[in-house]
């Protein structure tokens, strides 16, 4: 009995060693997390250096797609007798997750068709005009032509995107329009349906998509790691609101990076 008291020190001072190592490594975290979080450092892609200019073969699978956007585009009418042309605008929300990421699929003969990843990403940009535009951007069901043989820099994949609704049909807004819960009409403007198709517009939910064409310009390729980056170019719609407004057109250009497995 007399030796639990010095049995129980011997024990505390072991777990204080065996925990220390623990501890510093949490701390170590903790400070990387601290030089990386609100930085967006996070949502930046890889890169290959400059003036990489190796070759990697057009067939197997592509993994670890990356595209981040860098500057975007609404098409705006800014003149009265001019035609609608594409303006920088401002991305306001959210700051630093706009890229998408870890997309893979398949690649044959130089025809890329995306499977899955984190493959789209909800923003919203504020136009000259002030008026500000809701948007997914999308990679989803991605089918891209090269137009050569092999990944190489100079090497073009282009192809159509799916483009899904901003919102889907279990949203319930402010106007408590709910497509999928059975609830059609905000019920304070009931009486007010009927024939105004602008009203039935705002009224009821349509869980609507779109489509985009995306091309990635490859301009670095490291053939010993597989590794490739360069730019995109994506013009795709804006959201339509669930069907209360038409979509507007949205350009979106950044740098891209991928592997092939």
């Amino acid at each position: 009995m007399r030796f639990r008291p010095l049995l129980a020190l011997v024990l505390a001072f072991c777990l204080t060693f065996i925990s220390a190592p623990s501890s510093a490594s949490a701390a170590e975290k903790n400070l990387q997390f601290n030089k990386v979080v609100n930085t967006g450092k996070a949502g930046q892609c890889l890169t290959v250096p400059a003036g990489s200019d190796g070759s990697i073969s057009a067939d197997g699978r592509i993994t670890d797609l990356c595209m981040q956007p860098t500057e975007v585009f609404v098409k705006l009418k800014t003149k009265k007798r001019g035609s609608a042309e594409f303006v920088p605008s401002k991305i306001i929300s959210p700051r630093f997750n706009t890229s998408i990421g870890e997309v893979y699929g398949d690649l044959s003969g130089g025809k890329f068709t995306e499977k899955g990843g984190i493959d789209f990403s909800l923003f919203t940009v504020l136009a000259p005009n002030g008026e500000e535009f809701p948007l997914v951007f999308s990679a989803k069901d991605l089918v891209a032509n090269s137009n050569g043989k092999s990944i190489a820099p100079g090497t073009e994949f282009s192809g159509t995107t799916f483009v899904p609704s901003y919102r889907t049909g279990d949203f319930l807004d402010p106007k408590s329009r709910a497509k999928d819960t059975g609830v059609d009409y905000a019920q304070g403007l009931v009486a007010l349906g009927g024939d105004d198709e602008e009203l039935a517009k705002e009224n009821i939910k349509q869980d609507l998509s779109g489509n985009g064409v995306l091309t990635l310009s490859i301009d670095s390729v490291n053939s010993e790691t597989n590794e490739f980056s360069g730019t995109f170019v994506a013009v795709q719609p804006s959201d339509n609101d669930l069907g209360s407004k038409e979509p507007t057109d949205v350009k979106i250009t950044g740098v891209l990076y991928g592997r092939k497995a």
